[in-house]
């Protein structure tokens, strides 16, 4: 991927849930629900600070994080969905 966020914006790629319920019945696309589970793809430097440093990001690319539902922007990029988010958008790293 050809993408370097900037600031302390980060590219996530949604993990999708499973499309079949626990009784096993299929779930059409226009009733799921939005993800809130993803995989950092790429971080931006981090933010500048009102004193002139550079704020670096906690996280890192792979980490699994919990992000807001709706939040973020969608892009498309060699055919994959990604979201670039703030980093205050993210709410947990998954360990």
């Amino acid at each position: 991927m050809n993408i370097k966020p900037l600031s302390d914006r980060v590219v996530v790629k949604a993990i999708e849930k499973d499309t079949k319920s626990n009784g096993g019945i299929i779930i059409p696309d226009t009733a799921k629900e939005k993800p809130m589970l993803g995989e950092v793809v790429a971080i931006g430097p981090g933010k500048m600070s009102d004193g002139g440093t550079r704020l670096k990001l906690e996280l890192k690319a792979k980490d699994r994080v919990l992000f807001s539902k709706y939040s973020g922007t969608e892009i498309k990029l060699d055919g994959k969905e990604y979201l670039i988010l703030n980093e205050s958008d993210i709410l947990a790293i998954l360990k």
